[in-house]
């Protein structure tokens, strides 16, 4: 993992405290903080942050600072963004994307 991950999940685990419904898995190169298995959010080289949304909240979470479709494997996977560095860049800008992933991925049935 590279600083700035390690750093953001720091970061990450500060917000969420000791949610007992809410884990650590390798996915995406990387890990995922997930909540009841669900994919949640995630730390991305660079520093950046993914953040599960929904497909409903899909276009107006990419109006958000920092926001823009996340791509894998050449592919936009809408009901996903990356969040720049920039914007996750204070505490209540990366508390406002855990709010709203954890929004969205609480109406998911628990894996």
């Amino acid at each position: 993992m590279s600083r700035e991950t390690d750093a953001l999940a720091e970061r990450i685990r500060a917000e969420i405290g000791d949610d007992p419904n809410i884990s650590e898995k390798r996915m995406f190169g990387g890990f995922a903080f997930m909540l009841n298995g669900n994919m949640l959010v995630g730390p991305l080289k660079g520093g950046g942050l993914l953040v599960r949304v929904g497909k409903e909240g899909y276009a107006a979470a990419l109006k958000r600072k920092g926001a823009g479709p996340m791509k894998f494997t050449g592919r936009e996977m809408a009901g996903f963004v990356e969040v720049s560095e920039e914007g996750i860049a204070t505490i209540k800008a990366l508390r406002e994307w855990i709010a709203i992933a954890t929004k969205f991925v609480s109406t998911l049935d628990p894996k």
